[in-house]
């Protein structure tokens, strides 16, 4: 186990709040050039050119439950787009996969009509990633399956959490994890980030979250290099979410996955990997990731598991 308390190099701010004031919007309303799915957009609100996350949502979530995580993301200099992929879904993957596309091909003409007045996307600096089932359809995306194909480059993969089913031999269609290491038909950066009470049942009548054999480390097993793999120690599948997520699926986010006792920390971790790891690669700056990897006294959580594979 990796301790926040080890002595390494001084990280950065990216655990915290960044230096950009914020605005988030919901965008799902007729206009012209809309997107193919109602969106939630967290953008700086200071002038400038912005690189661009696509982030996708968990089983049966609302997008609005990653509000505050993407707005810490977007607090560091990023457009982050986290789409609605739907509302009630089976087992299949396939239209998220088709949508995810449809949204990236759309980012190009559209989104520059729902940016705050100075704010440009840097389309070229692009990341996907996504939570759960999202952190399947990011691996899916990039892997092409169904023969997808997107009219822009993604430049940084983030899974957390990612999820390819019930169990080994029990994963959803289509199916992403082939069990070979290193296997995975792409050359784009990867992160992967764990939880450590993810593969644990809450009750006896629920299946884990992020089960053994389908998990974070089945992903990470099969990324190419670069690949960097966290573990958060004593969190769960759901911590990364919003304090207060609202409505019957908001309560239901507290019964189904074993937690950890608050979702702060989790959320800050996750939030801070995620900005780090894309100064990394889209930004040509290192020195948050290193440091995560080297461990860092002001952490907000302790790690369970470091690995990269570069």
């Amino acid at each position: 186990m990796y301790s926040s308390h080890s002595s390494a190099s001084m990280l950065s701010d990216v655990f915290e709040t960044g230096k950009f004031t914020t605005q988030l919007q919901t965008i799902d309303s007729p206009v012209d050039v809309p997107p193919p799915k109602p969106l939630l957009i967290a953008t700086p609100l200071e002038a400038g050119d912005f690189p661009v996350l696509l982030f996708l949502h968990g089983y049966l979530l609302s997008n609005s439950f990653y509000s505050q995580l993407i707005l810490h993301v977007a607090s560091h200099g990023f457009i982050v787009i986290a789409p609605q992929l739907y509302t009630v879904a089976g087992p299949d993957i396939s239209d998220e996969i088709h949508s995810a596309a449809a949204i990236t091909n759309w980012l190009g003409e559209g989104l520059s009509r729902y940016l705050p007045p100075n704010v440009k996307s840097n389309c070229s600096k692009l990341a996907l990633g996504g939570h759960s089932r999202g952190g399947k359809t990011t691996f899916a995306v990039a892997l092409k399956k169904l023969n997808t194909i997107t009219n822009l480059k993604f430049s940084a993969l983030i899974g957390i959490d990612p999820v390819d089913g019930m169990d080994k031999g029990k994963q959803t269609p289509p199916p992403v994890l082939t069990y070979i290491p290193h296997s995975f038909d792409f050359d784009i950066p990867a992160m992967v980030i764990g939880s450590d009470l993810g593969e644990l049942k809450k009750n006896p009548l629920f299946p884990p979250c992020a089960p053994k054999g389908v998990n974070h480390k089945d992903f990470f097993d099969e990324c190419p290099k670069p690949s960097w793999h966290f573990v958060a120690k004593d969190y769960g599948h759901l911590d990364m979410l919003d304090d207060d997520t609202k409505g019957i699926r908001g309560k239901f986010t507290y019964c189904l996955c074993k937690n950890g006792e608050s979702r702060k920390p989790m959320r800050r971790f996750v939030g801070g990997a995620i900005v780090a790891f894309l100064k990394a690669y889209l930004l040509a700056d290192d020195r948050d990731l290193i440091a995560i990897r080297d461990g860092h006294k002001n952490m907000p959580l302790d790690l369970k598991t470091i690995e990269c594979y570069v």
